[in-house]
């Protein structure tokens, strides 16, 4: 059973989080940084993320909030490895859920209501093909049609969730 239940977990669990997925998809980000708040197209900011391309509109946006095109393409392309199956057990755990909520308050659905599930299925939706969480997926992959973010504090999260993954033994669940 141990075996049969070792594979079924992540087949279910991307089942589960594909039909979630297409039923619903983020359209846009509510983006706040400094004086800046602006909502953005989330296939724009895919577009530079996968090409480099800016569209006018976005182009505007950066500029407007003093943030150069090459480093916010760095900024959703940044990659933090984890082990899709390991994140989703480790999300539904006590800590992970400590962890969510407050992610939850830097990310999160447009009346904050569900965030820590919103994120959860956005993360572990993001891990699954490649073991790697990038924002730019986790944009894309969230369950709402409109995401906000909190640009001041986005890095900040992004480098803890980096520093608890590195130093965490791997928990039985």
């Amino acid at each position: 059973w141990f075996m049969f239940k070792n594979l079924l977990l992540p087949l279910g669990i991307s089942i589960f989080l594909g039909v979630c997925q297409s039923l619903s998809a983020a359209e846009s980000a509510i983006i706040k940084y400094y004086i800046f708040q602006g909502s953005v197209s989330v296939s724009e900011l895919k577009q530079l993320s996968e090409t480099g391309e800016l569209a006018p509109a976005l182009a505007s946006q950066l500029k407007m909030a003093n943030q150069k095109p090459e480093e916010f393409r760095k900024i959703l392309n940044r990659r933090v490895a984890v082990d899709a199956v390991f994140l989703s057990k480790f999300l539904n755990s006590f800590f992970g859920e400590s962890l969510l909520d407050y992610a939850a308050e830097i990310v999160h659905t447009p009346n904050r209501a569900a965030s820590r599930q919103a994120l959860r299925g956005a993360l572990v939706t993001s891990a699954l093909n490649d073991n790697e969480i990038q924002i730019i997926e986790v944009l894309d992959n969230y369950p709402t049609s409109e995401v906000h973010v909190d640009g001041n504090r986005l890095l900040d999260l992004i480098n803890q969730i980096e520093s608890v993954l590195k130093k965490m033994p791997r928990l039985p669940f």
